[in-house]
């Protein structure tokens, strides 16, 4: 049973589908299931945990505690609760959801999204199954690196896997 409710929501349910378009804003505009984390678990696979940004310096995020962090790219994990309030940008609908394909925000580069709610699929703000949006992410952000750096982009051959 639970194979069968993984694979609808995983392989079905998806912004690619028709009817994963239909009933994805009214699964999105509920909001994620609670789920626990351990900081021992994030801390192992090295996230660093850092103060809330509170600002911009010099182009760069300005966090609470006032030091700056230097990054080449942006990914805005919405955690337990949905809040954009913090990103000053055109990259949001009218309704206020972040303008996305599968996490990258193609109006404005270097700004991206992972968890959210129907992200790609009904599993993509689900641990285990977020994954997936994740990798896809990164490679585009390893796309766009290699070709700001004229090096030739390699295919994302995530789509096809996905």
């Amino acid at each position: 049973m639970f194979r069968a409710i993984r694979f609808f929501g995983h392989r079905v349910l998806r912004t690619d589908t028709r009817i994963g378009r239909k009933v994805g804003t009214k699964i999105a505009a509920k909001g994620p299931p609670l789920m626990r984390r351990k900081e021992a678990d994030l801390a192992a696979v090295g996230v660093e945990r850092i103060a809330r940004v509170a600002g911009v310096r010099d182009g760069l995020p300005l966090l609470e505690d006032g030091r700056v962090v230097d990054v080449a790219n942006i990914i805005w994990c919405t955690g337990f609760r949905t809040d954009f309030s913090l990103i000053d940008l055109p990259a949001f609908d009218d309704d206020g959801r972040p303008m996305h394909e599968r996490g990258v925000v193609e109006s404005v580069p270097g700004l991206y999204f992972a968890g959210l709610v129907f992200q790609y699929s009904l599993t993509s703000d689900v641990l285990p199954n977020g994954g997936r949006d994740a990798e896809y992410v990164a490679r585009h952000i390893a796309a766009r690196r290699a070709k700001e750096a004229g090096h030739p982009a390699a295919p994302m051959p995530i789509a096809a896997r996905a």
